[in-house]
């Protein structure tokens, strides 16, 4: 991608997909067949495992619906200790592999939540000390590092709800403290306002990290109920917060518009949390938002 504009793709997530395997779940042949009958040419890989992850076959199956793989998704828990380190490299080198042989070129990096995603259980304490956070930084650092030296592949660091780093002050720790050729963005749109960031305004003080888009919305009613009850994400989730677009929260014609005025090639891949859901429902939303995200800039397109 050598143009400057912002190219839209969509996600295995916004066809209720979390799981490398789960009969709730869209079956990964027709998500494919939607993705590409929406009219999308990108998506992302998903949940390592969901899509066949022989790279012969899985070439075979994107080419034959003309689609193209943006970036490859890894979860994280560096502020637990160098320890991690092991355990995140197996399982992030074989996405980075994966995503390098479909041509990608970013790996999008969850951090671990500290409330479990399915449960909502309390699994460790809400606020980091300060040697945690000193080796989350660290062990980001070294994640990209060797992302790029070994696969040719940009980190791309995905602030998350229910997580450690979600506010706009915590993006911003995360920022000052890390190596930006090493570390960028990916700007969740949604799980930003969720945490109360301002996404526009991330975009405009911090343009040189902005390095990719997950572009999503929330819904102001069940986000106000979501804080008067302290609700889990997973409650959240099946409250309905992440919401169609254009119906919720941040305007996303006003973060295009800052996107597009960084004057650089970049992605926007469309990620409506909607786990689970049933099967005829993610199609029409997908043809419906695309259709909205190309009418909100001069520079938006879906290839």
């Amino acid at each position: 991608m050598t143009e400057n504009k912002l190219i839209i793709g969509t996600a295995p997530d916004s066809w209720g997909v979390w799981f490398a395997d789960d009969p709730k779940q869209t079956p990964w042949e027709r998500f494919l067949d939607e993705v590409a009958e929406a009219g999308y040419k990108w998506i992302e890989l998903g949940p390592y495992g969901y899509l066949p992850s022989d790279p012969s076959r899985l070439a075979d199956e994107l080419k034959s619906r003309d689609l193209q793989v943006s970036a490859g998704t890894v979860f994280t828990a560096f502020h637990r200790g160098r320890d991690q380190w092991e355990e995140a490299w197996e399982p992030a080198r074989r996405v980075a592999e994966l995503t390098a042989a479909m041509g990608g070129e970013h790996i999008v990096v969850i951090p671990a939540m500290w409330r479990d995603d399915v449960t909502g259980e309390a699994v460790e304490n809400e606020v980091l000390a300060p040697e945690q956070w000193d080796s989350l930084f660290k062990g980001h650092d070294e994640l990209g590092r060797r992302l790029g030296e070994q696969f040719g592949l940009k980190q791309q660091f995905h602030s998350h709800a229910d997580s450690h780093v979600l506010t706009q002050a915590d993006i911003v720790r995360l920022l000052e403290n890390t190596d930006p050729d090493l570390l960028n963005l990916c700007l969740d749109t949604g799980h930003a306002e969720y945490g109360g960031a301002s996404s526009v305004d991330l975009v405009r003080k911090y343009p040189e990290r902005i390095g990719y888009l997950h572009l999503k919305q929330v819904d102001p009613d069940v986000l106000a109920k979501v804080r008067a009850e302290n609700l889990t994400f997973a409650a959240a989730n099946a409250a309905g917060v992440m919401t169609e677009p254009p119906a919720g929260l941040p305007d996303l014609r006003e973060v295009i518009e800052a996107v597009e005025a960084l004057d650089r090639p970049i992605f926007g891949i469309v990620e409506q949390d909607m786990y689970p859901v049933a099967f005829d429902v993610p199609l029409p939303i997908a043809k419906r938002t695309r259709n909205y995200l190309l009418s909100c800039g001069s520079r938006t397109r879906v290839s």
